[in-house]
């Protein structure tokens, strides 16, 4: 593909120029174009409608923004008109420059080194006049709105955080490299396929559409490049158990002896388990058996409308403890060691304390991967979390018994739009590339549904409720609190953790009731900072005895250590785990093999 030069020279001129051939088969794919087009119509058609609400927030949030713009101009006009008049300013300037340069006879545009920003690489934004002009006055828009937003003061803290985010939302749509007209690259790859780029690009997002009803979901890795079992979620073991919430998985020792205390490690249930088996390199579940410990994982089921009345009670009884329990039988001990990743660590931490009330004693020690237990701070979800959202929300689990994946998968995308919709639609639609054959982005979009009783439980009670570290949870005829957790345990938080923020899960852990805590915060974010294998040597970690500082002395007065946090965590695990016992094959007489693994609901796709 060419990307132009510095010449000032016009794409297409001189030996670009196609020839009467390639102009055929260029007319002839714009027109299998319009054919597909009729296409694309037909799959919008089957879009199911839904509540406005999960779409934009309110009209009351613009109303009072609106408002609130209109008082700051009132009582502060001089402030409001310098910022106006600066961005007229900016946009006359601006015009007038890309006229001067035209009227010099030299098709260039002004000078202009151009944003260190990945969407603007090609050399025509910086070279060529009207691509500069869309960049430039792109920027100045951008910079304008942002302004504006900054000039409503008297709103709500979490209404301006709102606003904040809705408008930046407004802006990364309105980017030029969104549309294909003001997209160089869109466009010359368009002229060097012949327009094939654009027929592969169409075809690209009719199959992303037709593979969820007309629901906009943007495939961000190729599909076909992986299969369960074979190149992902490789590692041996066996299904020993299940029941309508989950599969229990067994892995096969990979030491002649294990750790006597058995290690049962509870994934999310938003997303499937192999995030921790995605192949042999990477994998913590392969790691842990190589490092002698009996490893068992749930693997959830993808619920449907028969789950509509399934609640955080069921994933707690049918499927923390039975798990547990199973585990215990299977292996013959009294005790368990048991780690919960993110909403299931939020759900171990409830499981916990309902054994705490039961008298239940047999957990030896937990492990909390990225996991929030208090949610007084919603950090990025802010947004999300209102009242106006959840109740779209809740009034679209009410249809079907479900809240879809897709309604997840869109809402964890358009926090970080550029990377995870904008950039891979471009790359699929305008451009007509096959999606990379990327394993974490193939997990990333094989996604889950949520029960509906769990969802609504889960978003109204913990999110917007902080009932488990306020007042209590009242669950399963008990009130849990977040004190009444007294296990040794350790917790690993990441750095640049968007969902579950490292310093709202290091206060979580300061509410617990235990006096053995330990708390790891790993570099880089939810996903890459728990998946990094000491093999890798990448992102560093840090760790400190003193938990009662707060979360920046903490980080400051900490050690940093170089390297995965994996051999630290199995340095804690390690002394809570027991003698040394003879290894154990998967299951016993009676548990036999159901399934190999990675087992049978985790191939479930979401509806």
């Amino acid at each position: 593909m060419t990307t132009g030069d510095d010449s000032g020279t016009p794409p297409g001129d001189g030996a670009d120029h196609p020839t009467g051939e390639s102009l055929d088969r260029l007319t002839e794919n714009l027109a299998t174009v319009e054919t597909l087009t009729k296409r694309l119509v037909e799959v919008m058609s089957r879009r199911k409608p839904h509540s406005p609400s999960i779409d934009a927030p309110s009209q009351e949030l613009f109303a009072k923004a609106a408002s609130a713009y209109w008082t700051e101009m009132v009582h502060n006009p001089a402030k409001i008109f310098e910022h106006q008049l600066s961005f007229w300013s900016s946009s006359v300037k601006h015009f007038m420059e890309a006229q001067q340069a035209l009227a010099s006879g030299k098709f260039k545009a002004p000078e202009d080194p151009g944003p260190r920003d990945p969407r603007f690489k090609n050399p025509l934004w910086d070279t060529h006049p009207y691509f500069n002009f869309l960049k430039q006055q792109y920027l100045i828009n951008a910079q304008g709105i942002r302004q504006a937003v900054e000039d409503v003061a008297d709103l709500d803290p979490v209404e301006k955080k709102r606003l904040n985010y809705f408008a930046g939302q407004i802006v990364e749509m309105m980017s030029p490299t969104n549309f294909l007209a003001t997209n160089p690259d869109a466009l010359e790859r368009a002229v060097a396929t012949e327009g094939m780029s654009l027929v592969k690009g169409l075809e690209n997002l009719i199959a992303d559409l037709e593979a969820h009803d007309g629901e906009l979901v943007v495939r961000l890795a190729d599909d076909t490049a992986f299969e369960m079992g074979n190149n992902i979620a490789t590692t041996p073991g066996s299904v020993v158990f299940r029941n309508r919430m989950l599969e229990l998985i067994q892995y096969k020792p990979a030491t002649e002896t294990v750790k006597e205390i058995p290690l049962l490690i509870v994934p999310p249930w938003i997303n499937k388990f192999y995030i921790l088996d995605l192949k042999a390199q990477n994998s913590l579940i392969k790691w842990l058996t190589e490092q002698g410990y009996t490893v068992f994982v749930v693997s959830w089921v993808n619920p449907d409308e028969n789950y509509a009345d399934v609640g955080m009670e069921e994933y707690v009884e049918e499927g923390f403890l039975t798990a547990m329990g199973e585990v215990r039988k299977i292996c013959g001990t009294k005790k368990l060691n048991v780690v919960g990743y993110c909403i299931a660590g939020t759900t171990l931490a409830l499981t916990l304390s309902l054994m705490k009330k039961r008298g239940d004693d047999s957990v030896n020690s937990a492990t909390f991967f990225t996991a929030l237990t208090d949610f007084s701070d919603q950090g990025e979800f802010t947004p999300f979390l209102q009242n106006d959202f959840v109740d779209g929300i809740q009034g679209e689990i009410e249809k079907d018994g479900y809240l879809p994946s897709y309604l997840m998968s869109r809402t964890f995308s358009f926090l970080r739009a550029n990377d995870l919709v904008y950039q891979p639609a471009i790359r699929n639609y305008m451009l007509g590339e096959t999606p990379p054959a990327f394993d974490l982005l193939y997990w990333n979009g094989d996604g889950t549904n949520l029960p509906g009783k769990m969802a609504v439980q889960y978003l109204r009670q913990l999110c917007q409720g902080n009932a488990f570290s306020g007042d209590g949870l009242d669950l399963m005829g008990q009130r849990l609190h977040i004190k009444d957790m007294d296990v040794p345990l350790c917790a690993i938080a990441c750095e640049t953790d968007h969902i579950a923020p490292w310093k709202d899960s290091y206060r979580g852990v300061q509410m617990m009731g235990s006096n053995d805590r330990t708390f790891i915060m790993t570099q880089s974010g939810h996903i890459a900072g728990i998946v990094n294998p000491p093999s890798k040597k990448k992102y560093g970690h840090y760790i400190n005895p003193d938990m009662t500082l707060d979360p920046d002395t903490w980080k400051d007065t900490g050690t940093f250590h170089e390297g995965s946090w994996w051999p630290t965590w199995d340095a804690w695990l390690r002394p809570q785990s027991g003698r040394d016992v003879p290894a154990r094959e998967p299951g016993d007489s009676t548990h036999p093999v159901l399934a190999p693994a990675p087992g049978t609901y985790v191939a479930i796709k979401a509806r």
